[in-house]
């Protein structure tokens, strides 16, 4: 004998294999798990000093993986004592945000971690 939903009133029960209902159960959760979106991020990554031939190269790839469904984690990475030129990565890192409005919204806007000033940016939903 099975409680199959203890919360109706009087709870349901059923007489059958307590093996197959465990299988049928987990068959079901996984077909939920299956259908469920997986969020994929996608990074790039810049120095404080990126030429302009590298930036448009990584922009593009950007705009292709926010094409593609992907969230797009774009950091600026300081070696060294690169770490003097924080207001260059914050500027590069807004200015790719706003070549890329067309595509993705900033989810968090450039933030200092460490050695890494990291941006997120999430795809725009296309309507149908």
């Amino acid at each position: 004998m099975v409680e199959i939903s203890p919360k109706a009133v009087p709870p349901v029960c059923k007489i059958i294999d307590y093996k197959k209902f465990l299988y049928e159960q987990k068959k079901r959760e996984k077909a939920l798990k299956s259908k469920a979106t997986k969020v994929t991020v996608k990074e790039i990554r810049f120095g404080p000093q990126t030429d302009e031939h590298d930036y448009e190269f990584k922009k593009k790839h950007a705009i292709k993986f926010l094409k593609d469904g992907a969230k797009l984690k774009a950091f600026v990475f300081f070696k060294g004592r690169s770490i003097i030129f924080k207001e260059q990565g914050q500027i590069l890192l807004l200015k790719l945000a706003q070549e890329i409005e067309d595509y993705g919204k900033v989810e968090q806007l450039p933030k200092l971690e460490g050695k890494r000033m990291i941006m997120f940016i999430a795809p725009k939903k296309v309507g149908k």
